[in-house]
């Protein structure tokens, strides 16, 4: 079974992103609480940064060099064994 990827991001409000991933599913993810540090914090601070949000080889990328690991976006951490599906958004 090939690793899930991420295919598609869309920026949404509140630091939210959708993303359509290489299964053909869709998630959510609240990533205001990846932005963190000297890179990923200019794009907390700068929403016309956020919205410039693309993906490159199955990983989430802005402009200045940010990139989120897709592992963490989809799972939540490391790729479960076979058979588990995206862990659910974490709640605030």
């Amino acid at each position: 079974m090939a690793l899930l990827r991420t295919r598609e991001a869309q920026p949404l409000e509140g630091f939210k992103l959708r993303l359509t991933l290489t299964d053909g599913s869709v998630i959510e993810r609240d990533v205001s609480r990846l932005l963190v540090g000297p890179v990923l914090e200019k794009i907390r601070r700068d929403p016309a940064l956020f919205a410039q949000v693309r993906v490159e080889g199955g990983t989430v990328v802005w402009p200045n060099g940010a990139d989120l690991c897709p592992d963490v976006l989809i799972w939540g951490g490391p790729p479960p064994e076979e058979g588990r599906q995206p862990a659910p958004p974490a709640q605030a």
